[in-house]
């Protein structure tokens, strides 16, 4: 039968797994759990860092809606877009910019008179 100091020791060996296996336990789990809260943290700050972005564009969005809802606004669209006039007012619509260049004719002067090109000129100025 075993003694009385046999089961005292190993009362006493289990109670000291039991309280290293309690300690690494308790120490995983404050690891798990910092990194957890690291993450949160992380997240907390991309939301924050949304939630202002967001705030800009709706600002934005808000500035817009007033400049669009605007007598000023709505006058030029309608002049710009529609071809609209007051009345005594005449709409002039000129074409595009090619085809005003094509239309317009050409002085003899501007194709006989280039500048330079600047090597020409310093190879004038040192030769």
């Amino acid at each position: 039968m075993p003694t009385m100091e046999k089961v005292k020791d190993k009362l006493k060996k289990l109670s000291n797994y039991l309280i290293i296996f309690l300690v690494i336990f308790l120490a995983f789990s404050l690891a798990r759990n910092a990194f957890k809260l690291y993450e949160v943290k992380g997240q907390i700050k991309k939301t924050k860092e949304r939630t202002l972005a967001l705030k800009k564009e709706n600002e934005e969005l808000q500035k817009r809606l007033s400049e669009t809802q605007s007598s000023v606004y709505i006058e030029r669209e309608l002049r710009d877009k529609l071809g609209l006039a007051k009345i005594g007012e005449t709409v002039v619509v000129l074409p595009d910019t090619e085809i005003l260049k094509r239309l317009a004719p050409k002085s003899s002067e501007e194709e006989d008179f280039l500048p330079d090109p600047t090597w020409k000129k310093w190879l004038k100025l040192f030769f």
